[in-house]
């Protein structure tokens, strides 16, 4: 799908956000992994490989892999099916059929709700999907179009 839907810029941020609490969690067990080295070991040259590898890792983590993600991920709600597609290195595109919707709902934490960000959870008899990182507003209107067309598409069965 080259054509669809782009997930709102500001989820860019909110990835950041996310992939630098996961960074000073792994910055927090580097530290205490390398202090035990340290001491009960004498390994100091670990010092330079830990921190070289935890600056490439936050790297990644926070600057290069949201932007990958976000070019990547893709979304169309069309009259009989939805159609997702992300994936950095496996690409994965998904049908969801609208006969087969059960129930939409919208989801909002903190940090979602301080940029207005809303995700929408799709579940389904046997999975439930996400499309993430939506403005608050076309979350809502989304989640109502879903709705509707899944109750068109139950009646048309």
């Amino acid at each position: 799908m080259q054509t669809g839907n782009h997930l709102s810029r500001k989820g860019l941020t909110v990835w950041r956000i996310y992939g630098l609490i996961q960074s000073l969690i792994l910055v927090l067990i580097a530290g205490g992994i390398s202090a035990f080295n340290f001491f009960f070991f004498g390994l100091g040259w670990l010092y330079i490989v830990t921190i070289s590898l935890l600056v490439i890792l936050i790297v990644l983590i926070i600057g290069v892999l949201p932007s990958l993600r976000w070019k990547r991920w893709r979304y169309e709600v069309r009259e009989h099916e939805i159609e997702l597609q992300h994936g950095l290195f496996i690409v994965t595109r998904t049908l969801i059929p609208m006969v087969r919707v059960q129930h939409v709902d919208t989801e909002q934490g903190p940090i979602l709700r301080s940029y207005n960000l809303a995700s929408i959870h799709i579940s389904t008899a046997a999975t439930s999907h996400t499309i993430p990182f939506l403005d608050e507003i076309e979350a809502e209107s989304m989640r109502r179009r879903i709705s509707e067309l899944a109750r068109v598409a139950e009646d048309d069965v």
